[in-house]
């Protein structure tokens, strides 16, 4: 099967899904690809800061995902030897918003379809870029689940398919990796009653624990252990590790104890941020985790992802609108945001050498 599109977008994630949206809605033909079989796969990055509320908002996509469900927090907490050390409210209202990936994509794709320029394609793996004689890519070769090999041309190509991107391998784009020390031991478990929404932290062992309150009455856990520990952390008895997340919030004890009962309760998320070398070339960009890989410090990846698609939405209306080259908006796009995302990775580094700072008493 051979397609023609203006535009490929690879990962249909938050930032992949909101950039096709937008460009559909000015009638930029663009498909869609996901290798998953559906929308909407459990993720753990799903904390929206006023960045990424605002964008939502601009689009007027934020009511139909707060119908669908979501989550603000009160505030945040910071929590020693059991109790609160130490509350900072937000003038904000809220110190954060939990938004379900499976709500946020289905709100973008319910409006994405509504456009006949929008095309999804799900259970696609992209096996080859094609290129013509002057280098330029100019589609993708995939095999899709039920129909085999399909070809999509394609006269720009966004590869917005996360950390671990297939894209940036293929176009043989470099990704240099910052290690930050440390890795993160996942846990979800229901909300004790009477649980205030908010986002709480703790110090263990020298080590952060996080507790992010969720929609549908659960809390995320986020243990940062040493890089690399995890292996030989296994081989240690597992009761008095778990007995120290109990002391450090008392509250969660009956949670705990019947929902974590053994290591495999916990997924383990290997820590890094990365920038790639470049994100544009020949008629290819990457965007979100593709081109930058943020740490879960302060949550920017998936608000981040978010402002990516917006502006690159402006700035292909130019494209197919104002006759603007190809290769010189693409620059520009990385050029606009790239020392952003340097920054902030910079200021994620900060944030963690300081995190033991805030159980200090002034």
């Amino acid at each position: 099967m051979n397609y023609q599109t203006d535009v490929c977008i690879i990962g249909a994630g938050p930032g992949g899904a909101l950039l096709a949206y937008l460009l559909a809605k000015q009638n930029i033909s663009t498909i869609l690809i996901e290798r998953s079989d559906k929308l909407g796969k459990e993720f753990r990055g799903e904390h929206l800061n006023e960045d990424g509320e605002m964008i939502l908002k601009k689009h007027h996509i934020f009511e139909e995902i707060e119908s669908l469900g979501l989550l603000r927090m009160s505030r945040v907490e910071y929590w020693k030897d059991g109790h609160v050390f130490k509350t900072i409210e937000s003038e904000l209202g809220h110190a954060g918003i939990h938004v379900p990936q499976q709500h946020l994509l289905q709100s973008i794709d319910s409006r994405a379809s509504s456009h006949p320029s929008y095309k999804l394609m799900l259970g696609t793996k992209v096996t080859e870029l094609t290129q013509n004689e002057k280098g330029q890519y100019t589609g993708i070769k995939a095999q899709q689940k039920g129909r085999g090999e399909i070809i999509v041309e394609s006269k720009i190509i966004i590869g917005a398919d996360g950390r671990y991107s297939t894209v940036r391998k293929l176009a043989h784009i470099k990704n240099n990796i910052h290690n930050h020390g440390y890795d993160l031991l996942w846990a979800k478990i229901p909300a004790p009653a009477n649980w205030e929404p908010s986002i709480k932290f703790a110090l263990v062992k020298q080590q952060q624990v996080a507790l992010f309150s969720q929609a549908k009455g659960f809390v995320q856990i986020g243990w940062n252990i040493e890089k690399g520990s995890y292996p030989a952390l296994r081989k240690q008895s597992f009761k008095p590790f778990i007995q120290r997340l109990i002391e450090a919030f008392p509250s969660l004890n009956l949670s705990i104890e019947r929902f974590i009962k053994s290591w495999s309760d916990f997924t383990l998320l290997s820590v890094q941020s990365s920038i790639s070398e470049v994100w544009s070339k020949h008629h290819l960009l990457l965007l979100g985790d593709a081109a930058h890989t943020m740490t879960p410090t302060g949550a920017f990846g998936l608000n981040e992802s978010l402002k990516d698609a917006d502006l690159l939405s402006d700035l292909l209306h130019q494209v197919f609108y104002q006759n603007k080259e190809i290769s010189e908006t693409l620059r520009h796009f990385e050029q606009k945001r790239k020392p952003k995302l340097i920054t902030l990775e910079r200021i994620q580094f900060q944030r963690e050498k300081e995190f033991s700072s805030h159980f200090i008493s002034s």
